[in-house]
């Protein structure tokens, strides 16, 4: 059964809101299927688990990352929704080739997820750190 445009809102909001350090898990798991496919996995596995990991990690290195939502388009009749975000952080770990800085670093990117029954099934993303002070 197809979800509303407000559904698919709802859930990729609080998607988006699992970047916010230190991530709520619970909620990782609620939203993502088992049967999640990373479609840009970064030379990781591509399920639920490493995607967990690589979120994790991420943390590591921004232990203090906020993100927020600049644009969502939801395309309903597919069943995805397209975000582009932005986020910042304070670098500690080096991180796409740049630190660790000890300064705060904007990261930028744009995120496409698709859903089924309620739960994310795939995801595509690409980052960008080039505006890094």
């Amino acid at each position: 059964m197809a979800m509303s445009r407000e559904e698919l809102h709802q859930i990729t909001s609080q998607w988006i809101s699992l970047w916010n350090a230190p991530g709520d898990w619970a909620l990782f798991d609620q939203l993502h299927s088992d049967y999640f496919q990373d479609q840009s996995p970064a030379g990781r596995s591509n399920n639920k688990q490493a995607y967990a990991a690589a979120l994790r990690e991420l943390f590591e290195i921004f232990p203090d990352l906020t993100i927020q939502v600049d644009d969502m388009v939801i395309d309903v009749p597919a069943q995805r929704v397209a975000v582009r975000w932005s986020a910042e952080g304070t670098n500690r770990v080096k991180f796409l080739g740049v630190g660790p800085t000890n300064k705060k670093t904007p990261i930028a990117g744009i995120e496409i997820i698709e859903i089924s029954e309620g739960k994310i099934i795939r995801r595509w993303g690409e980052w960008d750190i080039s505006g890094h002070k």
